[in-house]
């Protein structure tokens, strides 16, 4: 009987959910106008770019990413606190962080904080949508304007040599497939293949972001 006790209690927790964090950005007028982020402290993570979207694109942070968006999180409180500044600045988008921990829920809005933590998370998550805006711009490239392929990566690479770029092994099938393509101008071609090097040496790890 006791061993039996003690398997429910370990499947129990084995099938507990995981602590999450979402984010969301609603801006009318930006490209995308609107953006939601989650992210569980395993460090599976989905984006989407509607609200209630039909098709959101998933993906998987590294471990250093998920301790230091976490660690954030844990700094702030998890979100019990407000982090709006109240200062009179332009708009830059309605913003919003909740933290998931089972009974231990919060979230707070924003539209501009002066918190230094407030903006290293929201730089995370910025960073995040930046990444996943490559893998569906790169994506739909490859598919419907090969010429445009090399502008497209390009851009990536600019965004790499930033350290703009989180959860980065996300882009290594589309880079791939261009890499491998004789369809594609080689200049492309070695692009594609150079970059996709460097994620996977470990070269395109995101500094931290600039406080």
């Amino acid at each position: 009987m006791r061993a039996a006790a003690l398997w429910v209690v370990v499947a129990s927790c084995l099938g507990a959910a995981q602590p999450k964090i979402f984010y969301s950005k609603s801006f009318p007028g930006s490209a995308p106008a609107y953006v939601s982020i989650e992210v569980d402290k395993t460090g599976a993570g989905v984006f989407n770019d509607a609200p209630d979207g039909p098709e959101p694109l998933k993906f998987q942070l590294e471990d250093a990413e998920t301790t230091a968006i976490f660690l954030l999180a844990e700094k702030l409180d998890y979100f019990r606190r407000p982090l709006e500044s109240g200062l009179k600045v332009a708009r830059m988008g309605d913003k919003i962080f909740r933290y998931d921990g089972g009974e231990n829920k919060a979230e707070t809005k924003f539209n501009y904080t002066q918190d230094l933590d407030g903006q290293a998370l929201l730089d995370w998550f910025e960073r995040i949508s930046e990444t996943v805006m490559h893998v569906i711009y790169l994506e739909r490239t490859a598919r419907f304007d090969r010429l445009g392929v090399d502008k497209a990566l390009l851009q990536l690479q600019i965004s790499a040599e930033r350290n703009r770029l989180v959860a980065a092994k996300q882009l290594l099938p589309v880079l791939d497939r261009i890499a491998k393509n004789g369809a594609y101008i080689n200049r492309a071609r070695e692009r594609a293949a150079n970059i996709a090097d460097a994620i996977r040496t470990g070269q395109l790890s995101p500094a931290p972001p600039t406080q």
